[in-house]
Parts: structure tokens; sequence; C-alpha cells
């Protein structure tokens, strides 16, 4: 397996434990849906859709909707929280950097905190945007580098080997200017807007102890530092615990994020 290949495969393995996320993710897919403008008889693709929320929420409107994700076992639960909700949608393992659909298929792209970690924005990007009829929308919610969850993963980057050569940090998705040069011509009518998560908590430690089991780069940073150095896995949580009292009061998380919104010429 080349480098890429290798570095997608320890996403698959660390973001399948993600499914208890959904309680916090489940209101801004409501969010993002409303700042997309999706309408019913749209044919809307949810890109790394996880556990299916915003595929969900776009189906319950009355959109079209098809779901793809890089781990399996989201799409599991995807399913189950979509048969619950009585909503048809279709599912597809796969990559973004990949999208096994034709061009100029869908009506919206949507993705919420998942495209962004795509190893090579260009490649994604292109994708999405390959996807979509001219005319179309995509939108999508990201974590800007300079607030919490940005800085939170650049506190990891920190404490993990550095990624193949031409891969792009994900909170970088999260600067307009960013997106902005990444959307560049092939859009108008770029849009963005700011909304925020409130994640509840009994305090920081709590806070970081649910990401550990749930959120991959966390994850995937403790299993490796446990056995190999204890002592920087400390030193890390430490960091951890006062970057999040920065954003914790009254046993609430707050997580800023963006939005963007674009037509495709």
């Amino acid at each position: 397996m080349d480098a890429f290949a290798d570095f997608k495969a320890a996403q698959k393995a660390g973001w399948k434990h993600f499914a208890p996320q959904e309680a916090f993710t489940t209101l801004a897919a409501a969010r993002l849906v409303s700042h997309a403008r999706i309408r019913a008889g749209q044919h809307v693709l949810d890109v790394a859709c996880g556990t299916g929320v915003v595929a969900i929420t776009a189906a319950r409107l009355g959109a079209r909707a098809t779901g793809l994700d890089l781990t399996p076992e989201l799409l599991e639960t995807a399913r189950h929280n979509a048969k619950t909700a009585a909503a048809e949608i279709d599912w597809h393992e796969g990559d973004v950097e990949q999208l096994p659909f034709e061009a100029g298929t869908f009506d919206a792209v949507v993705s919420q905190f998942g495209h962004m970690f795509a190893p090579r924005p260009d490649v994604a990007i292109g994708e999405m945007l390959r996807v979509l009829k001219p005319g179309g929308t995509i939108a999508f919610s990201t974590w800007p580098p300079e607030l919490f969850m940005g800085r939170l993963f650049a506190l990891i980057g920190r404490n993990m080997p550095p990624p193949p050569p031409g891969a792009a940090p994900p909170p970088q998705w999260g600067d307009p200017n960013i997106v902005g040069e990444r959307l560049g011509t092939a859009v108008r009518d770029m849009v963005f807007a700011r909304d925020r998560i409130q994640a509840p908590a009994l305090s920081v430690q709590h806070f970081r102890e649910m990401r550990e089991r749930t959120a991959g780069p966390v994850l995937t940073l403790v299993e490796r530092l446990a056995g190999a150095d204890p002592a920087k896995l400390a030193a890390f949580r430490r960091e951890c615990d006062a970057l999040t009292a920065e954003y914790f009061a009254d046993n609430i998380v707050s997580q800023d994020y963006l939005m963007t919104r674009a037509v495709k010429l």
C-alpha cells in the first residue's frame, strides 16, 4: 500500500468508534441542511456521512439522499438510524477522493466535519465538484484553526508522526481565505456563516475521556502512546485539559465552527 492508502486505513480504523458523537452533531446537521438550502426533491450527497445525521435530516425534508463514508461501522449505524427515522437513503462505503458517481449527478453535495479529513484537499474538492450539477450547491461545516477544535488538532499533530507529504491539516478548511482559494473560479455566490456546538461535560477530564474513546485522531494518539511513551501521553493529556478549560463553563464545552455555501458554475 502507498503512503496515502496506509493513512486512510488508519483513519478508517480510528473513526469506527465515533457513533456516540452523533449526540452532538445531530443539531449541527439541521443547521447545515438549512445553510445549504436543501429542498424536497433535490438529489443530495452527504460526503463522509458518518452515522448519517445530515443525510437523514435532508431525507426527512423530502430530498433524495445518498450517504458515503470510509468507515463501514459508521455506515452500519447510519443504516439503523435511517430505518428508525423511516428514511430511504442510498448508502455507499467509499472515499471522497474517489467518489463512485457520475459527473453532474447531484443537486447538492454537503459534508459535516468530514471531507476535511481527506489528506489531499484539491482531490477531495475536485471530486465533490465533479459529481455536482452546474448550478448545484456545495456546502460544508468545518473547524477553524484558531478555535478550540482546530487548536486541538494542532496539538494532536504535534504528538503524532507526520502525515504523508502533500497531506494538508484538516482545520485549514475552517479558514475562509483558504476555502476561497480551494473553490476558486469553479463557484459563485460563496457565503460563510458560523455556529456553535455546545457539548455537555462534567469536567474537562470528562470531555477528554469521551474523546479518547470516540474521536478518531485522539483515540489513535492515545493507543499509540499508551504503551510506547506514557510520559508523552501524560503531557498531552495535561495540554489537552488546559486547552479545553479555555472553552469550558457551566458544564459545557463550546465548539465554534464555520459553514460554507457556494454554487457551482
